[in-house]
């Protein structure tokens, strides 16, 4: 975890506790990030200042009234950054630009290496996996991310290794009935 998430999670966690001024300044560095980010990825569509200070005023606001959703034991920034995602895809499709309106040989440069991609996605399957029930959770996530066989699952779920092939399937047809469902709203 860098210094910059430590203190910027102490000063949600603060916030979330009605530390006024310390929620003044989470706002105010989220801000000047967010700022950075947005001119950054809107300058590839031809996009200005005024744009990307417009969706750091809907992404700030966003936070504020959505910081009840932050669950305190997950890293903040990825939590931010699928916010600030989500109100940049929002503002293109608002606006009728998107990446097919962008010549093909930059379409790579204005996809690539997106840093907070990966630490969204482990967020992402982590809340998902919460919404599937205990024994499919504990099956998918000892053999598909901890590696151990299904007799070491069964032992580890406490059911059988029939019953742990049968949560992964369950659970997996499950977890793609999850991930369609949100791409739809």
């Amino acid at each position: 975890m860098t210094t910059h998430e430590i203190e910027l999670k102490a000063l949600m966690l603060a916030s979330l506790g009605g530390d006024a001024a310390s929620h003044r300044e989470l706002l105010d560095r989220l801000s000047r990030r967010l700022r950075a980010y947005y001119k950054g990825k809107l300058a590839r569509f031809g996009r200005g200042a005024a744009e990307a200070e417009d969706l750091v005023q809907e992404a700030v606001l966003a936070i504020h009234f959505k910081r009840h959703t932050y669950d305190p034991t997950e890293p903040l920034t990825p939590w931010v950054h699928a916010i600030a995602r989500y109100k940049l895809i929002d503002f293109l499709r608002r606006t009728r630009r998107s990446i097919s309106d962008v010549r093909i040989e930059e379409a790579d440069a204005i996809m690539a290496h997106d840093d907070n991609v990966a630490a969204e996605s482990t967020y992402d399957v982590k809340r998902l996996m919460e919404r599937l029930p205990k024994n499919m959770r504990c099956a998918i996530e000892a053999v598909k991310l901890d590696g151990l066989s299904v007799a070491e699952a069964a032992e580890r779920c406490g059911i059988s290794e029939p019953g742990v092939k049968v949560n992964i399937h369950r659970g997996l047809k499950a977890l793609a009935s999850l991930i369609a469902r949100e791409k739809r709203t």
